[in-house]
């Protein structure tokens, strides 16, 4: 009778184990569904071959800084996309090696790739803003931009738009970790390198959003207190599009094991879930949530390195912002879809105008998760204004060749010892 007790007693528990692991996997790829439904906006910047005035910065890069083994994505015949737009987006995209900690690679170095849509020429001049860098969100690409980006530059913006590490077309051989602080970390390595860390607003759209606040709260621009051109930081100010800034980590995918973590993954990659996500984001997906955007969310999952890469993320515990947002006390600009059905902008974008000390909120008409794709022209309109505040021009030349140069030879010493 006691054996009899003992073999149900383990029967039971085998049985409640085998529901609690149904559970966290259902609960796990809820939320896959959830932040697969947030994009963030994407970065890539090719460099210029001009020195920087006060509006831009010193983007003239030597062939080794470049990422000599990159290939742009073809997103016309392998990834079978058809819009124009996307095309002349991926084009344009580079991939440059950037400093990180030995922590994130043993070379102190990593490729991170973008896309740069300089501003118009005369109307830069006329205009002279800052530059704009932008991050997308989660598991996406810079070619989210691909139709904000060219808008912007048609205004007289100067746009980098960048992938964070482990996503998009960045490195993902050779790279020890891809937490969040290691985006944030490599984010911080492409501005050095690229930008000079001259002044710059920084933005990011939904995901993209809590890397930007993470970024902005290491880097705010400080004026110095005696009045003289010293200062410290160099982020001008921030552009927050449909941003998640209030939900810190990514809930119960960090805490899966490995095997169940990376069958979660694995759907993440599959053309079901991207296309409810897809419908999820539009307040008209009958426009917009078509099979091209589809391929273009989903073509840089197929790259071999990306489960590994998306693994790391989701093991770190993702983002945390929510204690960071109210350190933001740079100019900001909130956008948000007035029909958002993810993120409701009643209850988040309100939060973001409570909780930092100069933000500004414009709705979005007509629109849902993603203006920058569904309204880039109102958009891009509204991110002009915003930068051609007083308070958000420049104050200083925004880029010198100093930081660039040095980081051409370490690169060169890096290349020599390994």
């Amino acid at each position: 009778m006691r054996l009899r007790r003992n073999i149900h007693s383990c029967n039971s528990l085998s049985k409640q184990q085998s529901t609690n692991k149904k559970t966290a996997m259902k609960t796990s790829l809820n939320t896959l569904a959830i932040l697969l439904a947030l994009p963030s906006t994407f970065a890539f910047a090719p460099p210029s071959n001009s020195i920087s005035t006060t509006t831009t910065t010193t983007t003239s890069l030597s062939a080794l800084q470049q990422d000599l083994t990159f290939t742009p994505p073809d997103t016309f015949n392998d990834g079978e996309i058809s819009e124009q737009l996307c095309t002349e987006a991926a084009q344009k995209m580079k991939r440059v090696m950037v400093p990180v900690s030995k922590e994130v690679s043993d070379t102190g170095y990593v490729g991170i790739s973008y896309i740069h849509w300089e501003g118009d020429a005369q109307l830069k001049r006329k205009e002279n803003t800052l530059p704009l860098l932008l991050v997308h969100g989660f598991d996406s690409s810079a070619l989210e931009y691909r139709r904000l980006g060219p808008q912007l530059a048609k205004l007289g913006v100067d746009v980098y738009c960048v992938d964070l590490l482990g996503w998009g077309y960045t490195q993902l051989d050779d790279v020890n970790s891809f937490s969040a602080k290691a985006k944030v970390e490599a984010l911080k390595g492409f501005w050095e390198t690229v930008g000079s860390n001259g002044e710059v607003v920084v933005g990011g759209a939904s995901l993209g959003g809590a890397a930007t606040i993470e970024f902005a709260a290491e880097n705010l621009y400080k004026a110095s207190e005696d009045g003289s051109s010293d200062s410290e930081g160099f982020v001008r100010g921030t552009v927050l599009i449909d941003a998640q800034g209030f939900v810190d980590g990514i809930g119960p995918m960090s805490f899966l094991p490995a095997p169940l973590a990376r069958a979660g993954i694995k759907v993440l990659q599959s053309v079901p879930l991207r296309n409810s996500a897809n419908q999820m984001s539009y307040h008209n997906p009958e426009t917009y949530a078509t099979e091209d955007a589809l391929k273009v969310g989903r073509l840089h999952c197929l790259r071999e390195g990306w489960e590994d890469g998306m693994l790391s993320f989701m093991q770190s515990g993702g983002f945390r912002p929510k204690e960071k947002v109210s350190q933001i006390n740079v100019p900001s600009l909130v956008l948000w879809g007035r029909q958002d059905g993810i993120l409701e902008g009643k209850e988040f974008a309100q939060k973001f105008i409570d909780t930092m000390p100069d933000a500004q909120l414009q709705w979005i008409e007509e629109c849902g998760h993603v203006p920058h794709l569904e309204q880039p022209e109102v958009t891009a309109s509204y991110i002009l204004d915003f930068l051609r505040l007083e308070k958000v021009r420049p104050k200083k030349s925004s880029g010198t060749g100093g930081v660039l140069n040095a980081g051409i030879f370490d690169g060169l010493f890096s290349m020599l010892i390994k």
